[in-house]
């Protein structure tokens, strides 16, 4: 029996599955969490910059490299754990370190990342966290601690994982440039629960921003694609009244305005299908949470609704704009393209009958200058004739009036007769050559 043969991916595609592991963490703790895209087309960035970036951090304090074309990592650097992964679009550092500071949101832990290390990043910053966990002593606590902390006119809290924790956040970012997040850990909240926690809420913030992305990119659209619907709207009433002459200088500025929209879907097509995905990935990662009501405030999936999902309609409501402007425009180059080639067929025709007309008029006069042919062959053939029988007239006592009055009729008949041959032959060798064409 022939071994049965791995595919050379099979074991690379099963450690996709475990490669972006949940830290662990314990309360009291504090993490910094920092997201980077690369300006321009960032899913085709250089990775390799990314690699030599995080490598520039690791050796400062001495860490192990990660492995070559990694798209993880985690280890600790100094005495902060640090966690860095790639993504599509953007890359993540999050570093977490037991304890937490006596003021609110103490930036320090950002501080690791070293300033001029920031500078000579391969992209910018798209977000920015700090996230403070400590252990819950009581709901009123909790309350009044969010009340100072954060706005309370766009603060969202909410108890999750079965009432294992209270996690909370404005989504508004602070004077240092940073998202601000608390979470409140029951006693017996294990630290992979808080682990995964953290993750979700540094997921969200980061799917977030990656979403609104698409909102500048539809507002952008929105604006050029109104200025292409007056033009359409124009073109499509020339259409309507205006003749055939000016029906391709018409179908030349349809043909631009459809480049002009397929141009523009070429260039909102990976922002808007982006921007489905990661809000898709946003509700997801809410729905995990197992939200429920915290003292009567509003929840993450209550801010998302008011706040965030009307974003996602708007890029949604310009994809489809887009496509059924791109749609119309289409379908009026096609009438117009119809409109032209009925016009062309009713001109092709009128031609047509006009070149009958024309080779009547050939064939008659062929004809009659086919008869006059006869006639010229004929008088000069019976007078050839008459020369070549004058010397026999004498001694049959025949004039040569009668003589050529007998000639004449055969040698017109004869001369008539090979006309119409020579005629029929080359009509033949016509139709002969015109069948041998290859179809």
């Amino acid at each position: 029996m022939a071994p049965l043969i791995d595919h050379p991916r099979r074991y690379e595609l099963a450690n996709e599955l475990h490669a972006r592991p949940f830290p662990r963490l314990t309360s009291p703790a504090s993490a910094a969490y920092l997201a980077i895209r690369a300006a321009g087309d960032a899913a085709r960035r250089d990775r390799d910059l990314d690699r030599a970036h995080l490598i520039a951090l690791l050796d400062r304090f001495g860490a192990p490299h990660p492995a070559p074309n990694a798209t993880h990592y985690m280890g600790d650097i100094g005495k902060y754990h640090l966690k860095w992964e790639s993504h599509t679009e953007f890359v993540t550092y999050t570093l977490f370190t037991e304890g937490i500071s006596e003021a609110h949101f103490d930036d320090g832990s950002f501080d690791l990342f070293p300033p001029d290390w920031l500078d000579t990043a391969p992209g910018q910053r798209m977000s920015s966290a700090l996230l403070r966990i400590e252990p819950l002593q009581s709901d009123s606590w909790a309350n009044t601690c969010l009340d100072d902390w954060f706005e309370r006119e766009s603060l969202a809290v909410a108890h999750v994982l079965d009432g294992q924790m209270v996690v909370a956040s404005d989504f508004r970012i602070d004077t240092d440039g940073h998202i601000r997040f608390a979470m409140f850990t029951r006693p017996n909240c294990g630290a992979q629960r808080i682990g995964r926690v953290l993750q979700r809420l540094c997921e969200i913030e980061t799917y977030k921003t990656m979403s609104m992305l698409g909102l500048v990119q539809a507002r952008r659209a929105t604006r050029d694609m109104a200025d292409m619907e007056l033009e359409l709207v124009s073109l499509m009433d020339d259409m309507a009244l205006k003749d055939t002459g000016s029906a391709d200088a018409m179908l030349g500025d349809i043909l631009s305005l459809s480049t002009r929209i397929e141009r523009l879907v070429a260039q909102t097509n990976f922002r808007f299908g982006a921007t489905g995905a990661y809000a898709a990935l946003v509700e997801q990662r809410i729905n995990v949470l197992y939200e429920e009501r915290f003292m009567g405030r509003q929840m993450f999936s209550e801010f998302m609704m008011r706040r965030f999902d009307p974003a996602m309609r708007t890029v949604s409501a310009a994809k489809r704009q887009l496509e059924s402007l791109a749609d119309r425009a289409e379908r009026a180059a096609n009438l117009l393209r119809t409109k032209v080639d009925v016009d062309r067929q009713a001109q092709n025709q009128a031609l047509l009958a006009s070149m009958d007309r024309r080779a009547d008029l050939q064939l008659q006069l062929q004809q009659t200058v086919e008869g006059l042919s006869v006639v010229a062959i004929s008088y000069y053939a019976v007078s050839l004739a008459g020369y070549a029988v004058y010397p026999l007239l004498k001694p049959l006592g025949i004039s040569k009036g009668l003589a050529l009055a007998g000639l004449t009729p055969l040698v017109v008949g004869f001369v008539w007769c090979a006309l119409r041959r020579l005629k029929a032959a080359h009509h033949a060798k016509g139709a002969l050559s015109q069948s041998r064409q290859p179809r």
